[in-house]
């Protein structure tokens, strides 16, 4: 009884909120990469850096939420609700500067229509993981959230046909078996992030479910 009338944290939103509003530049950024691909590795490492700045102020937030998370006697969600969404939030700009890297790493000089295809599903991916978050603190936004969820989930079945189509077209027509490994490999990194955008949705489901 005592824990209900104590006034809750509501930082936490705000935390999320600017979390989520770098997994969009993370993704936008991850799209103007690969646009921008043939204008050089030099080109490259810009952009793989300016990657590295977005996942870093992310860190940063994952750090303070979970600080809050140990101080906070009143929580306005789950304890573990909370934990769980700022990790798997963090997850997506994660394989994000992975990916990034691995094009700097790899030495990728040119991309498949799959590969560009992929980098678009998750830059839609992580808008709506957006603007999910930033309804997340009403309840009564719930029908709003759930239908984005449900195209949170739609994003990531189109990124595992795209990759299927995809690594079906290297092993049939690519020649340079090195660059066949870099590229499966890059599918695979691309379609990683929407399965991470996926278990946002699915998190954000579940505390629907809990406070509805």
């Amino acid at each position: 009884m005592f824990s209900r009338l104590m006034p809750k944290e509501v930082k936490f939103f705000d935390l999320f909120n600017a979390h989520a509003e770098l997994i969009v530049k993370g993704g936008r950024q991850l799209v103007i990469l690969v646009d921008e691909l043939e204008k050089g590795p030099e080109v490259l490492a810009r952009h793989a850096h300016s990657i590295d700045d977005i996942e870093r102020s992310a860190d940063r937030i994952t750090h303070e939420t979970i600080a809050l998370l140990h101080t906070t006697f009143n929580t306005p969600l789950d304890r573990d609700e909370i934990h769980q969404l700022i990790m798997r939030l963090d997850d997506i700009l994660d394989l994000i500067q992975d990916f990034a890297e691995a094009m700097y790493l790899y030495d990728i000089r040119r991309l498949t229509p799959e590969a560009r295809q992929l980098a678009g599903i998750v830059a839609s991916g992580c808008e709506r993981v957006n603007s999910a978050v930033v309804l997340l603190h009403s309840m009564d936004n719930a029908p709003a959230m759930l239908k984005l969820c449900r195209e949170i989930d739609q994003l990531e079945s189109d990124a595992d046909r795209v990759m299927r189509t995809g690594i079906t077209k290297l092993f049939r027509e690519e020649q340079d078996m090195r660059q066949l490994i870099k590229l499966k490999g890059i599918y695979e990194l691309l379609e990683s992030v929407t399965d991470r955008t996926a278990d946002v949705a699915n998190i954000i489901e579940g505390i629907i479910l809990a406070n509805s």
